[in-house]
């Protein structure tokens, strides 16, 4: 018979704290709440240029936090809150002179 485990206390929502508290991006407030793709974008291209403490280039650190919020967020998502998010991956692709996918 499987073991079950309980989940420790406060770790419900680690992800939000990464979200909000990273170290490799200082993001606009509720930048992913945006209807924009273009503006999410620019705003994660903006705070990648900014910040000194990331670890890899500007592009792969504003696509990573986007990637880590899409995932993250996943299931509690609404099809019109998603749909920008992943739009804005190819905005940001555009942005970096990245080929799209």
């Amino acid at each position: 018979m499987p073991v079950k485990r309980k989940a420790k206390r406060g770790t419900k929502k680690w992800s939000a704290k990464v979200t909000k508290e990273s170290d490799a991006l200082d993001l606009e407030n509720d930048v992913f709440k945006l209807k924009d793709p273009e503006k999410i974008a620019e705003s994660l291209k903006e705070s990648a240029e900014k910040s000194r403490k990331r670890k890899a280039s500007p592009f792969q650190s504003a696509m990573s936090m986007l990637n880590f919020y899409i995932n993250r967020a996943g299931k509690n998502l609404s099809k019109t809150q998603k749909k920008p998010l992943e739009q804005a991956k190819n905005k940001l692709r555009k942005l970096y002179g990245r080929a799209e996918q």
